[in-house]
């Protein structure tokens, strides 16, 4: 099979998706031949319907689509897939789980990417789960998809590392365009017959798992230490979020740090720094399970997002009250 003559169809939804989505368009020797996505849906506080990244970038570049609810349950979809014949699909953060008989339909294989050195983090939600884990380094595989949950045999792997303070967000945009080159470079080596797969390893003590987040995963358990707390801001930045009660209240906490030693402060209680030497210039620290909490940016439910300066001067009382 000539290189120039690749056909894939491309399955895939959200933002991250999208730089993958940008580096198949961009390759003289890949020709996307359809796209499937999620159906639009409403979004925001409007509930505006929306089209999805990858459906807005489909549009733009004029490729025919298909946006199935459930494509496990439709089988006109399966048939669109299977009359675009083609080589690869290629699937980046669909957001479905795929039935064999489509996995069967290329003609070479469906390649998966995934944002985890697996068999670390199979699952949903596999950058948050490193974060929030303190793993100092993560990275994008490659793989032939099976039945199985990020189960399939790998193809290439790339890693970086993770930085001290390092977001959801931030590492998001970090690997989104790590697994676009290592897809291109995958599809094309894979087609050359250069490269095997090989089984993931099955010792338990390797494989960990990552569900799909809610928003209730948000909430801060002010029993665990400062460090965890402050793993567990980072990696829900920007979702799900996470945050506290105050006074019967949700309080988001936005951003912070963690401040290691003996604060003697019960885990939630609100205290200004005149009362902990380890709050140093913040206006105020939470105790924690050990260690003590420090919110630069906080936002109570019906508010705007604010510094912690200005949140404690528009809500005095919040200062020696207790989150839950």
């Amino acid at each position: 099979m000539a290189q120039s003559h690749t056909r894939i169809v491309f399955m895939g939804t959200p933002d991250f998706a999208v730089p993958t989505l940008h580096a198949l368009l961009d390759a003289p020797d890949m020709d996307i031949v359809g796209i499937v996505t999620q159906p639009d849906r409403p979004a925001g506080r409007g509930q505006q319907v929306h089209q999805s990244p990858v459906k807005q970038v489909a549009d733009a570049a004029g490729l025919p689509t298909i946006q199935p609810a459930n494509l496990r349950k439709a089988p006109d979809a399966a048939d669109h897939l299977r009359a675009w014949k083609p080589d690869f699909l290629v699937v980046v953060a669909f957001g479905q789980i795929l039935r064999q008989d489509v996995l069967d339909i290329p003609h070479i294989a469906p390649v998966n990417v995934h944002a985890s050195l697996l068999p670390r983090w199979r699952g949903a939600a596999p950058i948050q789960a490193a974060i929030r884990a303190g793993d100092i380094y993560t990275g994008i595989t490659t793989m032939i998809m099976d039945a199985g949950m990020d189960t399939g045999p790998i193809l290439l792997q790339d890693s970086i590392p993770i930085a001290p303070d390092e977001t959801g967000q931030s590492l998001h945009d970090k690997l989104a365009p790590l697994g676009a080159n290592l897809l291109v470079h995958t599809l094309r080596w894979l087609a050359a017959g250069s490269i095997a797969p090989h089984a993931q390893p099955e010792r338990a003590a390797l494989i960990t798992y990552a569900p799909q987040l809610t928003k209730a995963d948000g909430q801060i358990d002010w029993n665990q230490s400062a460090i965890e707390i402050d793993r567990h801001v980072r990696a829900f930045t920007p979702w799900p979020g996470t945050y506290t009660h105050w006074a019967g209240k949700r309080v988001k906490i936005n951003a912070g740090y963690p401040v290691a030693g003996e604060a003697g402060i019960a885990p939630g209680q609100v205290r200004p720094a005149e009362e902990t030497p380890l709050a140093g210039d913040a206006p105020f620290g939470i105790g924690t399970g050990r260690g003590l909490y420090i919110p630069t940016r906080l936002q109570l439910e019906g508010r705007k997002a604010v510094s912690a300066l200005d949140f404690i001067n528009g809500l005095p009382d919040f200062l020696g009250g207790t989150l839950e």
